[in-house]
């Protein structure tokens, strides 16, 4: 499988990903770091959705129901080189199916995911997989 993306950025302003039919704005600039995500941020929101778009895939493989999943990444970055050091999450599933094996999702979220298993060749991710009864 192979993936294609385009960016453009505008001097001293913003910049743009174009991916299939959606445009997403990020900030380049002192200017909007209040605003627009950071690249850092980007590459956080590509490894929470990694997990999300995991939780779906294995509901249907683990024959689990849930409502809502919420997950909040936190990361450390290094000065010297410029890096992610530390990734943690928490990943919070709404179910009330007694069928769902928190355990087992979170293996499977580690073991199968591609952003996942991209970022722990190079840092550290501890996470942790929460159920929340509606």
């Amino acid at each position: 499988m192979e993936y294609s993306i385009a960016s453009r950025s505008s001097s001293k302003a913003s910049a743009l990903i174009d991916i299939k039919q959606s445009e997403i704005s990020f900030g380049i600039t002192p200017e909007t770091a209040d605003s627009l995500p950071n690249p850092a941020e980007l590459f956080l929101g590509s490894f929470s959705s990694c997990i999300l778009k995991n939780v779906e895939r294995f509901s249907i493989l683990m024959n689990f129901e849930y409502t809502t999943a919420e997950i909040l990444v936190k990361a450390t970055r290094l000065e010297k080189p410029p890096r992610m050091d530390n990734i943690n999450y928490v990943l919070k599933v709404y179910s009330q199916d007694e069928s769902l094996n928190i355990d087992l999702l979170k293996k499977n979220i580690e073991k199968f995911g591609t952003i996942y298993n991209t970022v722990k060749l190079s840092c550290s991710i501890k996470g942790e997989v929460q159920k929340v009864s509606e």
